[in-house]
């Protein structure tokens, strides 16, 4: 069983194809890199997994669940999270009560318009355990506008990791973090478990390489190199499209 496949995925805007033929197969527990330059259809990718545009044509599998007609609400009840490259955070509420905020998408409670979140001591538990785990639980009263870029960065982290993800896709983690605050969020990711399978977006290479098991180079909307790192590093073609050689 593979955590997640996605076989022949493709998506255009108007003429422009933005992913081609996409085929990916990741195993349980493994650290996979997609690699590729601005424009090459990562995010779309990432995307089209999450639900949050539909494919024109392929499918999505998580752990052998059909997931290409499964809404974007329901794949995080499925062991789906994910991060986002343009940080999505609430600047005037807490860290605790942004946490928060993401645990309550998977609630029961969710559905109720008269729910008040700072009575649901269930959802202050997990939120401080997930801050905690992130190196951040001292900073958990302290509103989102005053943290260090970093520490924002670890914030989401924190919150896609609360919802108990299978699957956790990590869309650039490392973007404009300084080289102290790049050490602390690569030490948080070596420390998740291989229950979580993840899947990350990176042009940091050094760190990234460093991180990745797999790596899939992406160009024009393909996969056109695929393999370990020593494969990939030494590969023409992937020296052809960072180093135009």
């Amino acid at each position: 069983m593979s955590a997640l496949v996605s076989r022949g995925l493709e998506k255009s805007f108007d003429a422009l194809r933005v992913t081609r033929d996409v085929n990916l197969d990741v195993e349980p527990g493994e650290r996979r890199l997609i690699i590729g330059p601005n424009g090459a259809g990562k995010t779309t990718l990432f995307n089209l997994i999450c639900g949050e545009i539909r494919p024109d044509r392929g499918s999505v599998t998580l752990f052998d669940r059909e997931l290409t007609r499964v809404p974007s609400r329901r794949r995080a009840h499925l062991g789906l999270s994910r991060t986002y490259q343009i940080i999505t955070l609430f600047p005037r509420d807490t860290l605790l009560r942004n946490v928060m905020l993401s645990l309550l998408g998977l609630d029961r409670l969710r559905w109720s318009p008269f729910v008040s979140l700072g009575a649901q001591r269930h959802l202050a538990e997990s939120a401080r355990r997930a801050l905690d785990r992130v190196g951040l639980l001292h900073l958990a009263d302290r509103p989102m506008a005053h943290t260090s870029y970093g520490e924002r960065r670890r914030v989401e982290i924190a919150m896609a990791l609360a919802q108990n993800p299978k699957l956790l896709l990590l869309d650039e983690p490392f973007a404009g973090l300084s080289i102290d605050e790049r050490g602390d969020v690569q030490k948080l990711l070596n420390a998740i478990p291989r229950d979580v399978t993840i899947v990350m977006i990176e042009h940091n290479m050094d760190v990234a390489l460093e991180f990745a098991e797999r790596i899939s180079v992406m160009h024009f909307g393909e996969v056109v190199v695929e393999g370990t790192r020593a494969e990939v590093v030494a590969n023409p073609r992937t020296k052809e499209i960072y180093l135009g050689e």
